[in-house]
């Protein structure tokens, strides 16, 4: 069994900020550094760390080579990374004084997907074999189609949620990872328990786990529902928390703990994500989660 993250792979221009920038006015920055990111990035370095050997699929622009480097630092399979001509994506991330974000998103590379080399990834997966999505990347709905063809298990992280998702099959989809406003935009609900129901109702056959900010998290499969809190810690930076509760929840899936457990270790490796500064950097190793589930 393999898992392919086939994600963005993003710099991050972080800036920190009083306050979020209003519409019309200019704002001097007190600090300023650059991170590699992007959601795919992060989830394939937050399975690396937590013990998940995992495929990276991306394409990098002409500045990329950073980007490279931290896959292989945090121990990504690289073969399927491949560098095109052009800019490659990036962000420009505003980090106010209580830790919150705002983002602003350039696909670049990210963007230039194409079904050949889709097909020329996925020649190398098999039935039974994990693929994970996220929506920073084009096609992938033909990523969807291809995979199921195949008999993958096709993870989906529906971030960021626009019109391209809606040529998505997501009666495809194994397991959904999303937060309560992606849940609102698939479902139509507001509320947590009627999002989950709704998707219950929709794909009757996929598992769920809705993330609730303050609240928590929840797993829901056909018979189980698990309910999880959150650690409270002092917030620093929240940017990658989402994607490393997304890498180690389904560690905890591939390594068949059951759910509640899972939910918990993602929960306990989030908080100590939104303690430290940047995306891939803030994650954390599976033995500073252990540490810190022993205290």
């Amino acid at each position: 069994m393999k898992v392919l993250n086939f994600g963005s792979l993003n710099l991050d221009y972080v800036y920190s900020v009083d306050h979020m920038v209003a519409e019309g006015e200019t704002l001097a920055a007190g600090g300023m550094n650059t991170f590699c990111g992007g959601k795919g990035l992060n989830q394939s370095i937050a399975l690396a760390k937590a013990g998940v050997p995992v495929y990276h699929a991306g394409l990098i622009g002409e500045e990329g080579k950073s980007l490279l480097d931290a896959c292989r630092e945090n121990g990504v399979h690289t073969d399927f990374i491949r560098k095109i001509p052009g800019k490659g994506g990036h962000t420009i991330i505003q980090v106010d004084k209580s830790g919150q974000n705002c983002i602003l998103l350039y696909g670049g590379a990210n963007r230039s997907m194409t079904r050949e080399f889709i097909d020329e990834v996925l020649s190398h997966f098999e039935k039974g074999d994990y693929l994970l999505l996220q929506n920073e990347v084009n096609l992938v709905d033909y990523m969807v189609d291809q995979a199921y063809e195949k008999g993958m298990e096709i993870i989906l992280n529906p971030s960021p949620f626009d019109r391209n998702l809606e040529a998505c099959d997501l009666s495809k989809i194994s397991l959904f990872l999303m937060n309560e406003i992606e849940g609102w935009q698939i479902t139509g609900e507001k509320e947590p328990e009627r999002i989950l129901e709704k998707l219950r109702e929709l794909y009757p056959e996929a598992r769920t786990v809705l993330t609730l900010g303050g609240d928590g998290s929840v797993y829901q499969d056909q018979e189980h529902q698990y309910r999880q809190g959150i650690f409270p810690v002092e917030t620093r930076d929240t940017t990658a928390a989402g994607d490393t509760f997304t890498g180690y929840f389904i560690s905890s899936m591939i390594q068949h703990m059951p759910a509640p457990a899972g939910l918990e270790t993602a929960a306990k490796a989030a908080a100590i994500a939104v303690s430290r500064d940047g995306a891939t950097a803030s994650i954390p190793t599976r033995e500073e989660v252990m540490r810190f589930q022993a205290e």
